[in-house]
């Protein structure tokens, strides 16, 4: 291999391959770097049941949409591992699988990137972190009060019931993956504690439709990031819960309530034996069917509208009050024997030394474009729409990036001067 490239692309996930997928359309000389294997986060990080939530049709990698026999279905693990792998065989992608980059820094005298890799030291023109956010599995400090003889894993070891030790377990955390993974769980015969956050839920299908079937009607997949009503903080807020595991359905927490798992509020500490929790299960109970129930109303209000035809359905009657809060359990007595923690990851950048980050690590960027020319982001939640990290809207923020590097460029690889103008830009 050689030691320098026009282009760097640091990951090799959907994004990463997005974006050389559009470098090598362009000719432009590039590099990917993965430090483990195409399809590894998805392979490893995600427990046996694993499907996507969104429909089949909304993966539309660049130049490879879904087009499997099943478009509104969701697909399982395995067949998210094969899309990937497959994607990538489709374009032959310039990519070296298992180098990790240890240090990205800007030679100023230079104006050239310099990495450290696993392979060795690179440099580069331009380079794209493709890395996403999800880095660093959060675990609070708490955790070290639990005993050893209790079983303790983040959400992305979890793989299935059965890899657990016997007794009753406790699951941290109610978005997307916490409940997901308690229902897993459940359906298996497991008793399960699980500790409520302030997640909120979508509705699966209503009037005759998949929810993502109608919030694409209604324009949400373009929103962007500067026009959304709460764009201060919808970067770092939880994902709406709801599952697409055996052809997709709602996930209603009281309705496991009802068949028997027990439901608690935060846990906020561990003391002793025992385990304590914030009063607020019905009041996060509340507002996620609130969340569920303000979508339905903006699709009534869409329906009615545009005059469409669409069956009726009676708003949403929870099913289960709590009427009692339990603050306090023994973990003991209550024979948990294993805690997974769904609490969410964090980002971790600190090794890029390049000065383009806000006070808490996280990249300052305009659509992926940051103020250190020639470095980019991708794949972050809401770089640009909700779909920027996602199979749904790579596609859109690759094809901004790649246009970005090829107006920076004097040449393509392996030669052609470009006539760097509006058409080169937009071909």
């Amino acid at each position: 291999m050689k030691k320098h490239y026009s282009v760097i692309v640091v990951g090799g996930g959907q994004a990463g391959l997005s974006i050389g997928y559009g470098l090598k359309n362009k000719g432009i000389d590039h590099m990917i770097f993965e430090k483990n294997q195409i399809g590894h986060s998805w392979q490893e990080k995600r427990w046996d049941s694993f499907c996507l939530v969104t429909p089949n049709w909304q993966c539309t990698l660049p130049g490879y949409h879904y087009s499997g026999d099943d478009p509104n279905g969701f697909m399982e693990k395995a067949q998210i591992v094969q899309y990937i792998r497959d994607y990538a065989q489709s374009f032959n992608p310039s990519i070296q699988e298992r180098v990790a980059v240890l240090k990205v820094k800007k030679n100023q005298m230079q104006g050239l990137f310099e990495l450290t890799t696993s392979l060795g030291d690179y440099t580069a023109d331009q380079v794209v972190i493709a890395t996403g956010s999800y880095h660093l599995p959060k675990i609070p400090r708490m955790a070290e009060r639990l005993p050893s003889n209790i079983l303790q894993l983040h959400s992305s070891e979890y793989k299935n019931p059965r890899s657990l030790p016997e007794g009753e377990i406790l699951v941290v955390g109610t978005g997307q993956s916490g409940c997901q993974i308690a229902e897993d769980l459940h359906l298996m015969g497991r008793k399960v504690h699980l500790c409520v956050g302030g997640a909120p839920r979508s509705p699966r299908n209503y009037r005759g439709k998949d929810v993502v079937d109608w919030l694409d009607q209604l324009g949400y997949y373009d929103l962007t990031i500067d026009n959304h009503p709460d764009r201060d903080n919808v970067r770092t807020k939880t994902n709406h819960y709801v599952t697409g595991r055996n052809g997709g359905h709602e996930i209603d927490l009281r309705t496991f309530a009802l068949e028997g798992m027990q439901l608690y509020g935060s846990l906020t500490d561990i003391v002793g034996d025992r385990l304590k929790f914030e009063s607020n299960l019905k009041q996060n109970l509340d507002r996620a069917d609130e969340v569920a129930e303000s979508i339905k109303m903006t699709i009534d209000e869409y329906i009615d509208r545009n005059q469409i035809t669409a069956p009726f359905e009676e708003p949403y009657q929870p099913v289960w009050q709590p009427e009692t809060e339990v603050l306090d359990l023994d973990y003991k007595q209550a024979n948990i024997a294993a805690v997974i923690w769904s609490i969410g990851y964090q980002a971790d950048f600190s090794w890029i030394e390049v000065p383009v980050f806000d006070g808490k690590g996280y990249p300052s960027h305009d659509r992926g474009v940051t103020s250190v020319k020639g470095l980019y982001f991708l794949g972050l939640p809401w770089q640009y729409t909700w779909g920027s990290g996602r199979f749904s809207g790579i596609a859109r923020d690759a094809a901004y990036i790649c246009d970005h590097i090829l107006s920076k460029m004097k040449y393509a690889y392996p030669g052609t001067l470009l006539a760097v103008n509006e058409a080169a830009i937009g071909s």
